[in-house]
């Protein structure tokens, strides 16, 4: 199993299991809709002896507004 990082957006710095390292996109429930984080870069960490791989995603886009006070 390897793990996303998330950079940007309102999951920032945040890391989350990622069952398919050759997965591309993630599409995560948030609030009322959904948010959008793609890969960016390869895998890293896919030696044996250097820790868990790792991939990093880039917040791409909401479905809902983020902050409804915004309106």
């Amino acid at each position: 199993m390897a793990i996303a990082r998330l950079t940007g957006g309102p999951l920032d710095g945040q890391n989350l299991p990622l069952e398919d390292d050759a997965q591309d996109e993630l599409i995560l429930p948030y609030t009322e809709g959904q948010i959008v984080y793609r890969r960016v870069g390869a895998l890293e960490n896919t030696g044996s002896d250097d820790g868990a791989t790792t991939a990093e995603f880039q917040y791409t886009e909401a479905t809902e507004p983020i902050d409804p006070a915004d309106d």
